[in-house]
């Protein structure tokens, strides 16, 4: 016997955000669940919140432990139900947004980065890993590096999809200008004593 889902009814209240929702192309079952979050703490619709519930409800999420991304997850789910559905900014002004700490990231010392370099596993990731560290760039940006990129006269590196600036060119530091070179002429060595072995 095939089990039939239970739908349940949706009330005017959750098809009004979910129309608003839909009319701006938003993933609704995020939005929907913080949502639920926040009507199962006042146990009655959120249309008729208090911005003392509001401030309870937050610091309800803070005293439970909850994540500061699912604290602003739900901050940006009310502020969307009582902005645009309910169309209260009073209350979504009462919101605030959970400040994650950002810890800074560890810096190598001048002997570890040598290290570094020598532990990866071959001259490609010794050449990416050493030209990601000497520019600063992001894994996605050393990742669509091509060797017409890497302008050795001008010490530049030509960087086409990075996400922080645009397009930008960042320098290229005479360390790591050789890598690159090194992994193109070791590859070219060894087809050659691959072509060597096979005559």
């Amino acid at each position: 016997m095939p089990i039939v889902p239970i739908e349940r009814p949706v009330t005017p209240l959750r098809q009004r955000m979910l129309d608003d929702m839909a009319m701006r192309t938003m993933r609704l079952r995020t939005q929907h669940d913080y949502v639920r979050a926040f009507a199962a703490f006042l146990g009655r619709s959120p249309d008729t919140a208090s911005a003392e519930e509001v401030r309870r409800f937050q610091l309800q999420e803070r005293e439970h432990g909850v994540s500061e991304s699912t604290i602003n997850g739900s901050v940006s789910a009310l502020r969307f139900l009582f902005d645009v559905t309910l169309e209260r900014p009073d209350l979504s002004r009462r919101l605030v947004l959970a400040h994650r700490a950002r810890k800074l990231p560890d810096v190598l010392s001048v002997e570890e980065v040598p290290k570094l370099l020598e532990a990866a596993p071959g001259i490609k990731y010794r050449a990416a890993l050493g030209v990601a560290y000497g520019a600063g760039l992001l894994v996605s940006e050393v990742a669509h590096l091509k060797a017409d990129d890497i302008d050795s006269k001008r010490m530049l590196i030509r960087i086409e999809e990075g996400t922080h600036l645009g397009d930008a060119p960042k320098p290229l530091f005479p360390a790591t200008r050789m890598l690159p070179r090194r992994k193109a002429h070791q590859a070219a060595n060894s087809r050659l004593q691959a072509l060597r072995s096979m005559a």
